[in-house]
């Protein structure tokens, strides 16, 4: 009777979730898409290739890391500081950044508003409650945001391309930038695929605000179920906002990439780079421990601002190592320093944020 009653509930549980949850992972290319994609240089024996993943070819993953025991401090033991911005009311001739947590990021421009790589699900992942926000990371909502000029995404990771934020937002999206293959998602997520632009590496779209993004190289992979990895490509961006100049780095390991983009696209006004989620398990995947500091000397960046932490448990590290890791780096080096809280707005061209909100365990 117990096993009959587990498996009705199982059953319920399914009927329930199972329409969300298989929407949620996606829908990879097929058809005439992939076969398109099957052209293009970066796409080899069946799956996107990196610039350089073979010189990091040495490294052997352990597949078995997850087993040990983790630190205690991996989330906060009290809510992250946060602040309440209205999203709709900011308004400056530079460009103000909004950061949200991990890499999710709003951008208020004279061209118009962009949103990049948003979560508000506060969860990433398919199935709700395993990978979960850190409390206070997760008080805005996707109806907090402002009306969207362009959404860029970076990759098609759980953590970046978010299935039950882009629905709440679809209607207010005027267009989406996404690399190489991740069209199919949106797509099948209900997307118009006239208001989606697909860019593969240094390549450039110009919005009709005269916004001008162009994608980049990065040092990472995609996938959103086993066994099929790299069918869509991961990018970094060049956000070319009047006269300023933004970088965004997504995920991506450290690489002469960096000096390529800066010599080929820099001087920026602002690098927004990973931080967070390193680990033995993917070590050319991200950039380890203080590396975001030199990437940003290679970009030519005037001012460094770190993402991709303070939301998530991906990896091991406690939840501020990152940012404790990354002030030592960059002061070496003399690059610069912007850490805002949560929703709290940074305008280009303005003091950097430097209070330390995060020294607690």
């Amino acid at each position: 009777m117990i096993k009959y009653c587990l498996g009705i509930g199982v059953l319920l549980l399914i009927a329930m979730v199972g329409c969300a949850l298989v929407r949620s992972v996606g829908k990879n290319p097929d058809g005439a898409e992939l076969a398109r994609l099957q052209k293009l240089p970066d796409y080899k024996n069946g799956r996107f290739v990196n610039l350089a993943e073979d010189s990091n070819s040495s490294h052997r993953h352990n597949r078995w890391l997850f087993l040990h025991r983790r630190t205690k401090t991996i989330r906060p033991g009290a809510p992250l500081p946060w602040v309440k911005t209205d999203l709709t009311a900011l308004a400056s001739p530079a460009p103000t950044i909004i950061w949200f947590g991990q890499s999710s990021l709003l951008i208020k421009t004279g061209q118009g508003n962009i949103l990049i790589d948003p979560i508000f699900s506060h969860h990433a992942g398919p199935i709700p409650g395993l990978v979960t926000a850190f409390e206070g990371s997760n008080h805005y909502r996707a109806e907090d945001m402002p009306a969207i000029d362009v959404l860029i995404i970076s990759h098609d990771h759980y953590d970046h391309l978010d299935y039950r934020t882009l629905k709440k937002l679809k209607n207010r999206i005027k267009m989406a930038v996404v690399p190489m293959g991740v069209s199919a998602d949106l797509v099948y997520w209900g997307f118009d695929p006239k208001k989606i632009i697909e860019l593969n590496w240094n390549q450039s779209a110009t919005l009709p605000g005269g916004l001008q993004v162009t994608a980049t190289p990065a040092q990472h992979r995609s996938g959103r179920t086993f066994g099929k990895d790299n069918q869509t490509l991961w990018a970094s961006y060049v956000i070319q906002a009047g006269k300023y100049k933004l970088f965004y780095g997504g995920d991506g390991g450290y690489c002469d990439y960096f000096k390529q983009i800066g010599q080929q696209y820099g001087p920026f006004d602002l690098a927004l780079l990973e931080c967070g989620q390193y680990s033995p398990n993917w070590p050319w995947t991200h950039l380890w421990f203080g590396q975001a500091a030199q990437a940003a000397v290679d970009l030519h960046a005037r001012l460094l601002q770190p993402i991709h932490w303070a939301k998530f448990v991906e990896a091991d590290q406690p939840w501020n190592e990152p940012i404790k890791k990354l002030l030592p780096a960059a002061e070496k080096l003399g690059v610069p320093l912007n850490v805002p809280r949560i929703g709290e707005p940074y305008t280009v061209g303005d003091p950097p944020k430097k209070v330390v909100w995060w020294d607690f365990e």
